[in-house]
Parts: C-alpha cells; sequence; structure tokens
C-alpha cells in the first residue's frame, strides 16, 4: 500500500500541454478514478506516475519518496491495461508467474502465488488454457491477476473494461470494487466513462484539457458539481443546464420564469437541475413552458426530453407518465435543488 503525491505537475511537447499544474494527494489504500473525455491528460498523468513519461516539471511522490526519474521496476507498482497485454504462446498460469519469473522467484513459491491469485479472481479451472481459448471477461481477469500476484504498492488500471460488453462491465466493476477493498491497495484508475466512476470510486479527479476541474467523492461531485463541464459530464442523463438571468427575485427565460426565495446573483446565469428534481405538469399552469421533443421508456422510468428554446431538458418521470413527441408541456422545477453557474465563467455561485 501506498500514498502518491503530485505537486504541481507538468507535461509538456513543445507548445502543446498535456498537463498542466496538476495537484493532487492520494490516500493509502484509496480508490482514485481520473475522469474525463479523450485528450484531457489523465492517461499521461497515469503514465508520468508510472514512469512511462516524465514530467517536465513538477514532482512525484510515492509512500513521501520523490520517484521523478526512477525507473518503472523501482516503483514497485502494477499496471493494467485496456488491451490486457498477455502474451498468446503462454498459459493462464504462465501468464500470471511471468513477473515473478523474471524476478528470479523460485518455481515452488511461484506455483503457490499464481494459484492464490488466480482463486481471487476465479481462474484456478483456466491456468492451462492459452488466451486465445478465453472470453474478453476471463482475459481481463488473467491480466488481473498477474497485477495482483505481485503484491505491488500501487495499482495503476487504464480503462481496463473498455473492450467488454456492458453487461460484463457491470460484473467486472463489483468483481474491481470488492477486490480492491479486500487487498486494500491504492488504485488509480484512469477511464472516460462517468458510470465506472461514480460506482468504483472513493474519489473522482475529473479533468478536461489538461487541467483538474474538481475532485472529491462521487457523492459531493454529483450534487455540487463545480462548473458546467462537470455538471455536463456527471448524471446519466447529465444535469441540465438552462441559461437565463436573474432580476427581481427570479430566473427569466424567454420560455417563462422561476420565482426564488434566495437568489444567489443577479445578471446572466446558467441554471441547472437533475432530471430527478424536475416535474412535468399542465402547459399553462406552469414556470416554463416547452414541446416535447423526445419520450424514451426505460424500463424503470421514462425520460420526457422537453424543448425550451434552444435548450433540451431531460425530465424523469414515472414509466407510465410519457408524453407525445410534439405535445406542450411544462415544468415545475425543486426549488431546493438548484444549481447556478455564472454564465462568464461557468463556475459554481454559492455553496
Amino acid at each position: 500500500m501506498a500514498t502518491v503525491t503530485l505537486a504541481n505537475l507538468n507535461k509538456q511537447w513543445g507548445t502543446f500541454t498535456g498537463v498542466s499544474d496538476l495537484s493532487l494527494d492520494i490516500a493509502d489504500g484509496e480508490f482514485l478514478v481520473l475522469l474525463g473525455s479523450s485528450g484531457c491528460g489523465k492517461t499521461t498523468t497515469m503514465r508520468m506516475i508510472a514512469g512511462l513519461e516524465e514530467p517536465t516539471s513538477g514532482d512525484i511522490r510515492i509512500d513521501g519518496r520523490l520517484v521523478n526519474g526512477v525507473h518503472p521496476r523501482d516503483r514497485d507498482l502494477a499496471m493494467v491495461f485496456q488491451n490486457y497485454g498477455l502474451y498468446p504462446h503462454m498459459s493462464v498460469a504462465e501468464n500470471i508467474a511471468y513477473p515473478l519469473k523474471i524476478r528470479g522467484v523460485g518455481r515452488a513459491e511461484r506455483t503457490k502465488m499464481v494459484q492464490q491469485a488466480a482463486e481471487r479472481v476465479e481462474l484456478n479451472a483456466l491456468l492451462d488454457r492459452k488466451p486465445s481459448a478465453l472470453s474478453g471477461g476471463q482475459r481481463q481477469r488473467v491480466a488481473l491477476a498477474r497485477a495482483l500476484v505481485r503484491t505491488p504498492k500501487l495499482f495503476l488500471m487504464d480503462e481496463p473494461l473498455s473492450n467488454l460488453d456492458a453487461k460484463l462491465r457491470t460484473v467486472m466493476r463489483a468483481q474491481l470494487k470488492h477486490l480492491q477493498k479486500e487487498l486494500a491497495t491504492t488504485t488509480i484508475y484512469v477511464t472516460h466513462d462517468q458510470v465506472e466512476a461514480m460506482t468504483l470510486a472513493d474519489r473522482i479527479a475529473i479533468m478536461q484539457g489538461g487541467k483538474l476541474q474538481q475532485e472529491g467523492t462521487p457523492a459531493t461531485i454529483y450534487s455540487k458539481p463545480a462548473n458546467t463541464f462537470v455538471a455536463g459530464f456527471i448524471g446519466s442523463p447529465p444535469m441540465n443546464l438552462i441559461e437565463g438571468e436573474i432580476a427581481d427575485n427570479r430566473f427569466s427565460h424567454p420560455n417563462g420564469h422561476v420565482a426564488l426565495s434566495f437568489p444567489p446573483a443577479s445578471g446572466k446565469v446558467i441554471l441547472g437541475q437533475r432530471p430527478e428534481d424536475i416535474a412535468l405538469c399542465a402547459h399553462d399552469a406552469s414556470e416554463l413552458r416547452g414541446i416535447v421533443y423526445a419520450s424514451e421508456l426505460l424500463g424503470d422510468c421514462t425520460m420526457v426530453c422537453v424543448q425550451l428554446g434552444s435548450a433540451l431538458v431531460n425530465v424523469r418521470v414515472a414509466p407510465e407518465e410519457g408524453r407525445r413527441i410534439g405535445e406542450p408541456v411544462g415544468i415545475r422545477l425543486n426549488p431546493d435543488k438548484l444549481h447556478f453557474f455564472d454564465a462568464k465563467t461557468t463556475q459554481r455561485i454559492g455553496a
């Protein structure tokens, strides 16, 4: 187990900045997820922690030890990749044992450690097979067992579930979460999938354009996004964002207005609210009025998308409350669950 400290980390290639002034403290045994879209700098950050990339400036410390310039093999970490990285000519057992073999661990001890690692990920019955005879989920578990067998201080996982189908990803998420808690090994996990981040992480660090946008627990990031990027990235569907103006104790929009007991500011703002906090109502008795753009039955609920001028607002309702496309409807916001963002800076206004 290990702590990880990133202090003012930067990575540049010529005039291009991949990571900009990133500082993070990762606690011993914590599961931290680096989340963001492609090109945001999350994988570059992981590669710098691993020693596969050297930072342009800034410090990386593992257990308080400065590791800038330290070879990857001397950082006592294990990586799990998106493409598994298995040797096709080796059996499952040989793939798992390979890190031990190159470290000079004896055959008897290797066999014992491989059995223990395989048991943790339920691979004991497959040890004699070659990777070509395994499913995607089984190959991913081989890659996990190969990382586990070394009992490193730190796990680094780069999009390890992205090649799996949706059902298998759900199963593997549960296995990963359980395994990490059982081992209590510090884990840094890179993904673009916000569902993975929300379900796996003790803490999430959201990146965009090489910069840290917000870090916190999944509950905090969901309930108090720091800016419109985070609000529009987290949630399925994400938070609704409606541009308007606050004046005379109300939020005004071309399609109606919302009375506010305690307006956070005056002037142009972006109002945010989650789909589950909005209710549909009659078109002529509502705060905001629009037209049904789409209605999707999702099984446990129906997602009704309402067009308010140029904005599309998603409303989560009961399965039987679907509406016809083109039907005039009103929406009523929950006054206790309103979020406001500065229209110019896009940063959150208020607590």
